[in-house]
Formats: C-alpha cells, structure tokens, sequence
C-alpha cells in the first residue's frame, strides 16, 4: 500500500507541476500578446469590452489623457498602475506636453473608448473621446497638415508628418466619422461633425499638394514635409528627405477609400500607382542570420527570385535611387554597408505597396 500511495502522490505532483507550467507558460504567452498596446486593443473581441477588466483598462486610458485632449505615445496602458503612478498622472493632466498622433498615439485610444462605450455606455468615456476629437481638430495646420506633436515641439516634430502613418491614421478616422459609417460607436453633434468634414477635406487637400513631382511627373510622398512650403523635409539625421516606399502606400489607400473621388484624387492615386510599380524590387528578400555571438542576428538581403516585391523605405527625390542612412547622416548605397546598430533598428524595406497594387483593379472599375 505504501508503494501504491507513494506512486500516486508522485503522479499528482507531476500532474501538479505540468499544470503550473502550463499555466505560468499561458501567462507568459498571454502576456506577449499584449505588450502592445495597439495590438492588444484590436486582438480583443468585442465580448471582452463588456468585462470588468476591459472598465480597469478604460480607466488608465482615461488617466493617461491630458485635459488638452491629446495622449502620449508608447504607453501600454493596459498594465495596472500602483497608486503612486495614478497619483503622477493626475498631477500631469494639466501638462499639455507630450500630446501626439506619433506611432498611433490618440486615434488608438480613441478607438479603445468607442468599443468599450459601445459595451458600457459611460458618459465619460464618450467625453473623452469628443475631447480627443477636438484634440485632433485643433492640431491641424491651417494647410490641412498634422504635425507630430501637439502642442508643438521644436524641430523636425512639427513638420506634417505622415511618417509611420501618423496624418493618414487621423484622417482615416475623420472619413469614418464624416460618414456616418458606425465603424465608432459614438456619434458627435452635428456641429462637430461639419468641423471633422472640412478638417477631412483640408487633409485631403494637403495631401493632393505634398505629392511630389519629379521631373514634372507626380509621384509619391515624403515621410515629412515642411509645415510652410510643403517641400520633403529631414527628421532624425537617418531620415533625410527622400520618396518613401512606406509612408506614400497608407496615403493611396486612404485616396482610395474616398467615395465618389475627384479627378485631382483619382490622377494621385494613378501616379502613386505607377510610381511604385516603377519603383518595386524584386528577386530579394530580408533574413535574420546569426552572427556566431550567441543570440544575435544580423539583417541581410539575399537573392530570392520567387520573393514578393520590396519598396526601399528611402529612395532619392530625383531618381528613385534607394539609400540608406547611419546617425551621422551620410547616405550609403546599400543596407550593408550601414552599421549593425541602424540595420537592424530600423525598417528599409517595405512590402506595404502590394496593398495598393493588390486593390488597384477593383478601385479603378468603380469608377466606371
């Protein structure tokens, strides 16, 4: 009998054991998936917005929001706050610095407010996202331009900025709202939503004026472009003023899904069109090799004749020709001769524009 129960206490440790790794592993693999915040927000199904862990996460949202309207950038508001952090945030609420439309920040809070308050109507959260409505609002050049951050920071931030998608992100948001397309689910006044219209149009109209053309022919965008003369502008000194692969992709999509488009809109998309599939790389594709140094891995292009095409993040005004950059600036032919720091830190390619090419056809039989 000994033996017996010995045996059995053994299997149930086991059993025991195997469960909290499962669980710890769970917890780990659960946790992956939302260090994120953009990610956590649209892996969420809408069920989940009607919990009460969903109304925790609405108030830190609600925490980290300035009175000016506008949220920072990379925050994983999804992790709990102790006290004192609650107690810093609410002592910041009056500090208007650090507000922007950078790497997502504000649309995508925004986005979280309208899921949760189409779960649980809460007044507050419908304020907030008006208030971030007026945020956005507000921050628009009179040219139609959004700058990175809001209130202004000095130097490249204030230039318009599509980079990383930023003014395509917000102007996205303002056609869904100017539609009435129930992709929000709070609705403003209708005096707010003839203020988000014309802000829409004025984006749109800056947009149609920052194409730019290369030898009089139009092409594409610059991640930045000067906030006065509309002109492609530098950022950080590896982002020199160039066409990018990147950013113009998000800009033609987002012509696209313009209803009933005008003819300034329709030549724009047909000349991003025909730009990058003058610009389009083939036969190549990125990997990840190892180095020999434990872990680490180092970014390479390798030959791959069935690869899909790439776009260079960075390709010269005048020629197309890509470059790439280190932090001093200087532009070098090719990623491999960058140094390892900026060659993995970085994106210089893209696949974004098979998007375009991908939804071409279909947008050009509609305008039949």
């Amino acid at each position: 009998m000994k033996k017996v129960s010995c045996i059995l206490m053994l299997l149930l440790f086991t059993v025991s054991c195997k469960s909290v790794a499962q669980d710890a592993k769970g917890q780990s693999q659960s946790h992956e998936k939302i260090t994120d915040w953009n990610k956590f927000i649209v892996s969420k199904e809408a069920d989940w917005f009607a919990t009460e862990e969903a109304k925790t996460v609405a108030e830190n949202v609600l925490l980290y929001q300035r009175d000016f309207g506008g949220w920072p950038k990379n925050t994983k508001m999804q992790n709990p706050l102790s006290d004192n952090e609650k107690q810093q945030l609410l002592s910041l609420k009056s500090d208007p610095k650090g507000c922007t439309i950078d790497n997502g920040a504000t649309v995508q809070e925004m986005l979280f407010l309208s899921k949760i308050y189409q779960k649980q109507p809460d007044e507050k959260y419908k304020s907030a996202f008006l208030k971030g409505l007026m945020y956005l609002i507000s921050a628009q050049y009179s040219n139609g331009g959004f700058p990175q951050f809001f209130p202004l920071k000095k130097g490249y931030a204030s230039h318009i900025t599509y980079n990383d998608d930023a003014m395509a992100n917000v102007l996205k948001l303002f056609m869904e709202i100017k539609n009435n397309s129930g992709y929000y689910s709070i609705t403003p006044s209708a005096e707010i939503q003839s203020m988000v219209a014309s802000a829409f149009d004025k984006g749109i109209d800056c947009i149609l004026k920052t194409q730019y053309k290369q030898n009089g022919v139009l092409t594409a965008w610059c991640a930045q472009h000067d906030e006065v003369t509309l002109l492609p502008a530098d950022a950080r000194a590896f982002e020199l003023k160039s066409l990018s692969g990147k950013e113009s992709a998000k800009i033609t999509l987002l012509l696209m899904s313009i209803e009933n488009p005008s003819k300034k809109v329709i030549t724009a998309v047909e000349s991003a069109v025909s730009w990058f599939e003058k610009t389009k790389i083939t036969g190549i594709k990125i990997e990840s090799v190892a180095t020999g140094k434990g872990d680490e891995k180092d970014k390479v292009v390798v030959e791959s004749p069935d690869a899909e095409p790439l776009w260079a993040r960075f390709m010269e005004l005048e020629n197309n020709k890509p470059f790439f950059c280190d932090r001093d600036g200087v532009k070098k032919d090719s990623m491999a001769a960058i140094g390892y720091e900026r060659r993995n830190g970085y994106a210089w390619y893209s696949n974004e524009p098979k998007e375009v090419l991908k939804k071409y056809k279909s947008w050009k039989e509609k305008l039949r």
